[in-house]
């Protein structure tokens, strides 16, 4: 799956998993793509993240790896990612106050501000890379408001986030982790400064009043930024980039779309059912259990294909079908679920939601100008480019004609 023709359509190789079995075991782990099963193991508390990414590599290797500086990586302790209650929890109460319903509600002025801006800049009649100039800029805004850090640092947290974003995938090159924790320690060097001048000068976002509330040391501070920045940018990134391509694809949709613009917040939602921003993640069994038949040891650990249970045929009627008014779309799993749900899910949705809604409204003749490139990755499966024809501009459009 890791090769070309996984990466670019992995679904057949699932399938090839799903027709094996509800739990198959592989050379490496279990795998399952059952969407019954994923979500009881993400809910049932026998199960828990790996306390490191880190697998079993050769002396030689672990003495090279050794050599690297240890910056604040989000894919270690002590980073909610890879923690258990009850320390888990401890960790996230602090961070999540700042994505309830209630808190990202406030910040949908900000999102229909930044948006417009961001349209009001694109070329009418050009073409554009539409993850350059659009999908990665409207969530990196906000996460920015949101931790206090300055506009003019957008561009650097930009190529942070694309170096260190393979991190959390299997199987990448020497090459690609080198770049990957130089990049972590700029950012590392970056998020001192920053916390020690928030400490000087606090604000009201939610890093400052993580400092205030002195429930996490300096390193848990910046390793949980880190992990907000993941939850909070590069999900709804990769949405927006998913929808725009899927939707240019399925022009059906998208006409559906104008003349039904209330069925807007369900289509943000079969995009994340039909292409989960996030693909695969993982639990391994923190005791001796029985599961789906079979007998687990203490440690044994099973990959939860995210995309395999969004489209499970036992859940989803025609699953292969892109369907913007498919009833249950909501039913997917691609924010997880129980403890370790993803904080950021209401955040993403609104941001995209409004973000494609006002998208489409303004370039109504959008249409590919090239073939869009996915990164080679699974993890964070998103495109790298988003090439498009921008058509003609239908000038400004009102906040209230785009409420979700």
């Amino acid at each position: 799956m890791m090769g070309p023709e996984g990466i670019a359509d992995p679904h057949p190789y699932l399938e090839q998993i799903r027709a094996k079995g509800t739990l198959v075991k592989t050379p490496l782990p279990w795998v399952t793509c059952d969407h019954a099963l994923s979500r009881a193991i993400l809910r049932d508390n026998r199960f828990g993240v790996r306390s490191s990414a880190r697998i079993e590599i050769p002396e030689l290797l672990q003495k090279l790896a050794n050599r690297v500086p240890p910056p604040a990586n989000p894919a270690d302790p002590p980073a909610m990612l890879r923690m258990n209650p009850p320390e888990h929890t401890t960790m996230r109460r602090p961070v999540v106050s700042a994505f309830t319903p209630r808190a990202v509600n406030r910040l949908r002025d900000r999102v229909e501000t930044v948006t417009e801006e961001l349209l009001d800049a694109l070329p009418s009649g050009a073409s554009v890379d539409l993850v350059e100039a659009f999908a990665s800029r409207v969530p990196i805004a906000i996460i920015f408001e949101m931790l206090g850090m300055p506009s003019e640092d957008q561009e650097k947290f930009l190529h942070w986030g694309e170096a260190m974003t393979p991190m959390l995938d299997v199987g990448i090159s020497w090459r690609t982790y080198d770049r990957a924790m130089r990049a972590a320690q700029e950012l590392n060097d970056y998020l001192d400064q920053h916390i020690e001048r928030l400490r000087r000068e606090p604000g009201e976002d939610v890093l400052s009043n993580m400092i205030k509330g002195g429930d996490l040391d300096h390193y848990a501070l910046k390793a949980n930024t880190s992990i907000i920045i993941g939850a909070g940018f590069e999900t709804t990134a990769n949405l927006i980039s998913h929808a725009v391509t899927l939707l240019l694809t399925h022009r059906e949709q998208l006409d559906r779309l104008s003349a039904e613009p209330e069925l807007w917040p369900n289509a943000v939602d079969e995009v994340l059912r039909y292409e989960p921003p996030v693909f695969i993640t993982a639990r391994s069994a923190l005791t001796d259990l029985e599961l789906a038949g079979v007998q687990l040891p203490q440690g044994a650990m099973i990959m939860l294909s995210l995309a395999g249970a969004n489209r499970d045929p036992a859940v989803f009627s025609d699953p292969h079908r892109f369907d913007i008014a498919r009833p249950n779309a909501n039913e997917h799993l691609a924010f997880s679920s129980g403890v370790h749900a993803c904080f950021g899910a209401n955040l993403a949705r609104m941001e995209a939601g409004h973000a494609l809604r006002a998208l489409f409204a303004r370039f109504p003749d959008m249409r590919p100008a090239a073939p869009p490139r996915l990164r080679s990755q699974l993890t964070f499966r998103g495109y790298e480019h988003v090439p498009v024809e921008l058509g003609r501009s239908v000038g400004a459009t009102s906040s209230a004609s785009i409420e979700n």
